[in-house]
């Protein structure tokens, strides 16, 4: 294998990033703009105007917007800085060395999660769109084709990732804009209805229906900034990272919950008949239309629906992966373990295949809000460290040597329990976390748990970007 492409497959995983291998927002956003826009990202848009209503749920979407804006730059700006990806930043800045393990396995578990539950809505979707059976043959045809699709999009690098994310984020609009005119067209109802409905789901008060709002949103906001931070390190300035942060939250958080809501809700009673002509209970046909998102898709638009459902999962599968392998890259590296990214990439795929295998999808989806919450304990931990603890030094040398962040370590496990262990009482959790961990860590770090300083001198020669 010859330098350059040993290079391209490497990708910086574990270095920090050259200036001359910087790229402009403009490169980088269609990354994050392409992560956030998924059939998961559309239900969840639709769950959260259903509970809570079209208006108060866009309201509570511009807010988690404009905290994930911030979050993400902040943790970008890092990232920009140093160089480095997010789990590897985490060594500098919050958990230490071998503690970045903690950032590898919370981050790699959440995006490996998602990465697993794409892949079987996309396998759902093949199943329905070809009136095939679920069994051995197809499902190691189907997820063979995937994984070995993924696999090959994600090895080459950030330059190939980004261009297979801007032809398909594109295209992804493009056809998501036909389908919700289309849909809405054969309803007979007006945009003015359309974009007006309350709350369709019974029960609580308006108040408790904001706040579930907020939470379903707030939970990609952490895994969102730590993608930032990824992206990040290759941004040419701070503008370029607040950049990025912006028009993927905007994605993820308006634009999508918008696009969700309203063709969930202009398609549901067509799909629903669907299935109530195929023989279910009324009542099991409206969970299916509300649910299987990718065969509302196929129904509402034929091969148009189609395209958008492989075009909405293709190009967050390559992300997904690319994520996933360095989350991997940084923990076998701390494991003193050398192997290759494209190894990595393969590894991501696997497990992913195993979650899918042992049928734990569901446990994942259960553990999303609770590493919702860890993500987001962790970004604002890092921030914490960078601009309140070492007050935005470059000088990464004096902690290299650490092996344990023992403040931040205890941040993380503090912040998170207590925030899900009184959601009752405080039922916003990434509030609560947020809170205690930019009070906890400035407060155990300077004052407590102080750093190791001078320990590594010999073994980082530290230079500026």
């Amino acid at each position: 294998m010859s330098t350059n492409l040993r290079n391209v497959i490497e990708d910086n995983a574990l270095q920090r990033v050259p200036m001359s291998e910087r790229k402009s927002w403009l490169n980088l956003s269609w990354n994050t703009m392409g992560i956030a826009s998924t059939l998961v990202e559309l239900l969840i848009g639709a769950i959260v105007t259903f509970t809570a209503g079209i208006v108060a749920g866009m309201v509570a979407a511009v807010i988690v917007a404009i905290i994930g804006t911030l979050l993400g730059w902040l943790v970008g700006h890092i990232s920009f800085k140093q160089g480095l990806s997010s789990t590897v930043a985490a060594r500098y800045h919050g958990l230490g060395t071998k503690g970045s393990v903690l950032a590898s396995g919370i981050y790699g578990f959440m995006i490996i999660g998602f990465l697993a539950l794409e892949n079987a809505l996309l396998y759902e979707g093949a199943l329905f769109y070809f009136k095939l059976d679920h069994n051995l043959t197809n499902a190691v045809i189907i997820y063979g084709l995937l994984t070995i699709t993924w696999i090959v999009l994600a090895t080459f690098g950030v330059k190939l990732v980004t261009r297979v994310s801007s032809t398909t984020t594109v295209l992804f609009l493009v056809v998501l804009a036909y389908m919700m005119f289309n849909s809405a067209s054969q309803t007979g109802m007006t945009w003015g209805q359309i974009l007006s409905h309350g709350a369709i789901f019974p029960g609580g008060t308006s108040v408790s229906h904001f706040i579930t709002a907020i939470n379903l949103l707030i939970g990609s906001a952490g895994a969102l900034a730590l993608v930032d931070a990824d992206y990040g390190r290759y941004a040419k300035s701070s503008k370029d990272v607040f950049l990025i942060a912006l028009l993927g939250n905007i994605m993820m958080d308006i634009i999508i919950v918008l696009c969700g809501s309203i063709l969930i809700y202009v398609g549901f009673e067509t799909v629903k008949q669907y299935y109530i002509t195929g023989g279910m209970a009324p009542a099991d046909a409206a969970n299916a239309a509300l649910n299987n998102v990718g065969a509302t898709f196929i129904i509402l638009g034929g091969f148009a629906g189609t395209l958008l459902m492989v075009l909405a999962q293709a190009k967050a599968q390559v992300l997904n992966t690319y994520s996933s392998s360095l989350a991997l890259s940084n923990l076998f590296d701390v494991l003193k373990l050398r192997v290759s990214r494209v190894f990595m990439v393969i590894l991501a795929n696997v497990i992913g295949m195993l979650m899918i295998v042992g049928n734990i999808l569901g446990k994942v989806n259960a553990w999303l809000t609770i590493l919702g919450v860890m993500t987001t304990c962790l970004a604002v931990i890092m921030v914490a460290d960078y601009f309140i603890v070492q007050k935005q030094s470059d000088d990464l040398h004096s902690v290299e040597g650490e092996a344990y962040n023992w403040a931040g370590i205890i941040t993380l496990i503090f912040g998170t329990v207590v925030a899900m262990f009184f959601q009752k009482a405080l039922p916003i959790p990434f509030a609560t976390s947020t809170v205690i961990s930019l009070i906890l860590y400035p407060v155990l770090r300077i004052y407590v748990l102080k750093a190791n300083r001078g320990y590594a001198d010999s073994i980082l020669v530290n230079k500026r970007l």
